[in-house]
């Protein structure tokens, strides 16, 4: 079980206001605004840097043709990413991921001979896969718990957890999110956060289109949502955006009990503000009965968060399964690796999929869009996903 940590001296926290990957998105905002002569200049200055350098580490003579092939691949990864928008796969900015992909490109142009244009052409087909395949290739992930504090022999409760919708507009990622929900058939289903896209919080089409797929969302125990990143799920928003959706319950910071198979099962929806100094008294409050005692110790208790980083805290408040999402598996990883980068407190620990705090379970998962603003709209070795559970005795 990992060591629960003080954060209550940060003043940076993932998912809020002005957090550091918050700066950097906003920053990369400049490099979108720029005219596109002058990005096109760019990218050719960045092209010319390897037959620069050819020049003096190599002594070959300097290329011109070289160095404007390497900047053709740089315009077609900038084709690729403004077309995005117009076969309604995502709608981000085209203009920064283009640049970082220029940087990532340079090592390989330093490849001896035609290696280097090989090596290019390879990025090109990982740039396809990146931006146009793999984000949309949702897909269903089955999970089984089994808790003695529920009766043996009964049906499993099928749970059907969704996490970060982050919608931008309706495209065929939430086309085949609705049916896969439909044919997987919960008995209930939970969401753990984060509605919109960053980039279309204010945007009317975006939030017609997150209510069109919210609206469609059906289980017999019902549909129980919790609210995500301060940044994300503004509160000026949220309310509006569920505003006259009979089929789902807003969770603030409170508990419910299922009843299923004759067997009572206390879900636990709390609100995220990222700070677990905060959350976690939030949590205990929730859980302690008026004598003093903490409720429920018979019960199997399910909470729905949105974050990871309340799960030392849950663990020891005796919580038996965390639903979390928000790091999106941190969208690119590298074999072996993982994560290049996970928005969590406790670093690449949460990053993604299922672990086990204790004598909790918890799962962070993958979510189903991405985040928004200048963050590239990519994933690499981590598609997105929808968890379907069967808990049983």
């Amino acid at each position: 079980m990992i060591t629960k940590r003080d954060f209550s001296r940060y003043r940076s926290f993932p998912g809020t206001h002005d957090n550091r990957f918050d700066v950097i998105l906003r920053a990369v905002d400049i490099v979108e605004g720029l005219p596109e002569p002058v990005f096109a200049l760019i990218l050719l200055g960045l092209a010319l840097l390897p037959a620069w350098a050819r020049v003096y580490l190599e002594a070959l003579p300097f290329s011109l043709p070289f160095a404007l092939s390497l900047w053709l691949f740089f315009l077609g990864d900038w084709a690729l990413l403004v077309t995005l928008p117009r076969a309604r796969k995502s709608f981000g900015p085209a203009k920064p991921p283009t640049l970082v992909l220029a940087v990532m490109r340079l090592l390989p142009a330093l490849a001896p001979g035609s290696l280097a244009l090989v090596a290019q052409a390879l990025g090109t087909v990982l740039v396809i896969y990146g931006f146009w395949i793999e984000p949309h290739r949702l897909g269903l992930t089955r999970q089984t718990l089994r808790s003695p504090k529920l009766r043996p022999g009964l049906r499993p409760l099928r749970l059907l957890h969704l996490g970060d919708l982050h919608v931008e507009r309706l495209t065929d990622r939430e086309r085949q999110l609705l049916e896969l929900v439909r044919s997987a058939a919960p008995d209930v289903i939970l969401f753990s956060g984060d509605f919109l896209n960053l980039s279309y919080l204010h945007d009317r089409a975006a939030r017609d289109d997150a209510r069109q797929v919210l609206r469609e969302l059906f289980a017999p125990l019902g549909v129980f949502v919790v609210t995500g990143s301060p940044a994300v799920d503004l509160p000026e928003i949220v309310p509006h955006l569920l505003e006259g959706l009979p089929n789902l319950r807003w969770l603030r910071d409170e508990k419910i009990t299922l009843e299923h198979e004759g067997q009572s099962i206390d879900l636990v929806g709390l609100s995220c503000t990222h700070k677990p100094f905060v959350d976690a008294p939030k949590l205990m409050s929730i859980l302690t009965a008026p004598g003093g005692e903490v409720e429920g110790g018979g019960s199997f208790t399910l909470l729905l968060y949105h974050s990871p980083d309340l799960a030392p805290e849950a663990a020891e408040a005796g919580i038996d399964l965390q639903l979390s999402g928000h790091t999106h598996g941190g969208q690119v990883r590298l074999p072996l690796y993982g994560a290049l980068y996970a928005g969590s407190l406790y670093g690449k620990r949460f990053e993604m999929g299922r672990k086990q705090e204790g004598a909790m379970t918890l799962y962070v998962t993958r979510g189903i869009g991405m985040e928004g603003k200048g963050a590239p709209r990519v994933r690499f070795l981590c598609p997105p996903e929808i968890t379907l559970w069967e808990i049983r005795g």
